[in-house]
């Protein structure tokens, strides 16, 4: 998929069908959007080039991007599919109204971020097809944003603060902030602290900054109302004495931004126009607006200033989110890391063959929205099938596999021969040509494509049956796909009754694609492969990591709730175009479902397949 270059103007939008081509489905936040550009909110504002306060942007040009959005991850931990759908969102609204959506790391904890992370995460943004670059730059060109580049600004602003009465230092303990903080029934008690004069507060605040007080000694607050009914505007602490190393700017700081007090700043040296961030946030919205309002006042930063607009998180069934929780399950060896592929991380996702295109789809289909719901793990299975669908080369493979036995093979078709057979790689694309395989004596058939006893409606491989009268009806006939019609006579068992191999009789003149081969009409069509070229494969059969659609709920253990048949590995056969194919390559097992060549197992001569999904939603409830 290529880069979000922007639009000239801003798409019209419809309820129609995500999933076709050319519409897309109307929400709140698009109509925000729209109506912004129709009342031209932000048409007046400049962009200095790069992300800075009020004076660089003003000695830029007119800012060439009718709306600027970001998607702001912390890099202290691996990206879910919920994260997906928030790059979907932001960087797809930024597309479709002629926009530039930001990548910017809010990197404010020292303590919990690290490198890997911020590689990981470029690399996701990147595989979902987005870029971040400016207008006009090349694809690829533009480096992500760091909150912490924005460290000294965020100094000066506190400072700003303190000198205009808006802050002061606070030095009670953290169990003293706490109970005078007061309850949602309780007005909370101005702290002692409180009446410092902004020269006292300037003093003490720069005194933190040059290391005089220890970790914990004292912290910078707003200075807004501890009255307030709103819990976040009871002067909320924005700066605090952390003495830790930062991957980006070393031992440079001693003291670091709350992220309630970055995340504004932020977005404001940034030029954002809508912030879109979730529900949890719905609260902090009054104090990220008093904050941007107070620098607004000092000409700190631009106006108009950004505004903040939240939605509905996703919650998926069979799936948990919560980083600590995965991370648990990474460093328990419950899982073989995050990109295991019943992992809901990007990086997990995309090694159980999920494709950008698929999230995207499922992003579309679900939509946005102000209130919290489930959606059902099958939707995004069903994105998944509808994109791989269209595009997957066929194959077949064999995953229980038992040899069946033309006996009289060497009678009809010659001793030792084999003979060519064909199929197409895919059967809606021809001009992809034809996949060739060998059949003989010997093929693969699947273990449950044999019953000695056959039940009402199995129209597959069974043996003559004695009738009520004593008498005997002939073995079922089936058609090997692409192959000829054979008929069953039996099979052979080992000492538990295990079938070890099944028996049935070639009739000639029936090879799919030759005259005359439709003459014998049959019921039942069975995959196969040929023992002489197919290949061995390790194929990892996936399934959802939870039983339960809510694991973690109330007070389970989430741990109890782990699906013992989330993963079934299997000695299976394929079709040797499948085995040859390169890592990462996806494939429709017919009759089986998606599969995908293992990004770090397959290679030649050792083929291993993940199960993507099956042709159908098939989980037990």
């Amino acid at each position: 998929m290529s880069s979000p270059t922007p639009s000239a103007t801003p798409s019209a939008t419809t309820d129609k069908d995500p999933g076709k081509e050319g519409t897309k489905p109307s929400n709140f936040l698009r109509q925000i959007i729209e109506k912004d550009l129709t009342e031209g909110t932000y048409a007046t504002r400049h962009w200095g080039g790069s992300p800075g306060d009020a004076a660089h942007h003003a000695a830029g040009q007119p800012d060439p991007a009718k709306v600027r959005l970001r998607f702001p991850p912390e890099p202290n931990g691996y990206l879910h599919v919920g994260h997906a759908k928030s790059i979907c969102l932001n960087f797809g609204l930024a597309r479709d109204y002629g926009g530039v959506c930001h990548l910017r790391f809010d990197d404010t904890n020292p303590e919990k971020e690290d490198t890997e992370y911020v590689d990981s995460i470029i690399d996701a943004v990147k595989w979902l097809g987005f870029d971040w670059v400016q207008l006009g730059q090349p694809a690829g060109s533009a480096k992500p944003y760091q909150a912490s580049d924005y460290f000294d600004f965020m100094y000066r602003a506190a400072e700003y603060l303190i000198e205009s009465g808006n802050a002061y230092v606070d030095e009670q303990t953290a169990e003293e902030m706490r109970h005078n903080r007061g309850d949602f029934g309780h007005p909370g008690t101005n702290s002692p602290f409180r009446s410092r004069t902004p020269a006292e507060n300037l003093a003490r605040f720069r005194e933190m900054r040059d290391g005089k007080l220890p970790d914990g000694a004292a912290v910078l607050r707003a200075k807004i109302d501890m009255a307030s009914p709103n819990i976040n505007m009871r002067d909320p602490a924005i700066y605090r004495i952390r003495r830790a190393h930062h991957h980006n700017t070393g031992d440079k700081w001693c003291i670091y931004p709350m992220y309630t007090f970055a995340h504004p700043i932020e977005d404001a040296l940034e030029q954002i126009t809508h912030s879109i961030c979730t529900l949890e946030f719905e609260d902090q919205r009054p104090f990220y607006d008093w904050l941007l309002d107070r620098l607004a006042e000092g000409r700190l930063i631009e106006s108009p200033h950004p505004r903040q607009y939240e939605f509905a998180r996703l919650n998926l069934t069979y799936v948990l989110t919560s980083k600590r929780k995965l991370a648990q399950l990474v460093n328990e060896k419950r899982v073989s890391g995050w990109d295991d592929p019943r992992m809901p991380t990007i990086v997990g996702l995309r090694r159980r063959g999920y494709t950008p295109e698929a999230l995207q789809l499922f992003a579309e289909r679900i939509g946005v929205s102000k209130s919290d719901s489930w959606i059902d793990y099958s939707t995004l299975e069903g994105a998944l099938r509808d994109t791989l669908d269209p595009v997957a080369p066929r194959a077949m493979a064999v995953l229980d596999p038992v040899k069946l036995v033309l006996t009289n093979w060497d009678e009809v078709m010659g001793t030792d021969s084999l003979d060519e057979c064909s199929a197409p790689v895919h059967p809606h694309h021809p001009e992809q040509g034809k996949r060739s395989f060998k059949i003989g004596k010997e093929v693969w058939i699947e273990r449950t494509d044999y019953e000695e006893t056959p039940p009402k409606g199995f129209f597959r491989l069974y043996p003559p049956q004695r009738t009520v009268d004593g008498s005997m009806t002939p073995g079922n006939k089936v058609r090997l796909k692409y192959g000829h019609v054979i008929e069953c006579t039996g099979a052979t068992k080992d000492a538990s009754g295990n079938v070890t191999e099944v028996h049935a009789t070639l009739i000639p003149n029936t090879k799919s694609g030759t005259p005359g081969s439709d003459a014998i009409k049959v019921k039942g069509v069975i995959t196969w492969v040929c023992v002489s070229d197919a290949a061995q494969a390790e194929v990892r059969l996936y399934d959802r990591l939870f039983k339960t659609e809510h694991p973690g709920a109330g007070d389970n253990d989430f741990l109890e709730e782990l699906n013992p048949g989330s993963l079934t590995v299997v000695t299976a056969y394929v079709e040797p175009s499948a085995a040859a194919a390169p890592a990462g390559q996806r494939f429709q097992f017919e009759r089986h479902g998606y599969f995908v060549t293992d990004m770090l197992d397959h290679q030649l001569g050792k083929a291993v397949f993940n199960r993507v999904t099956g042709m159908k939603d098939s989980f037990s409830k």
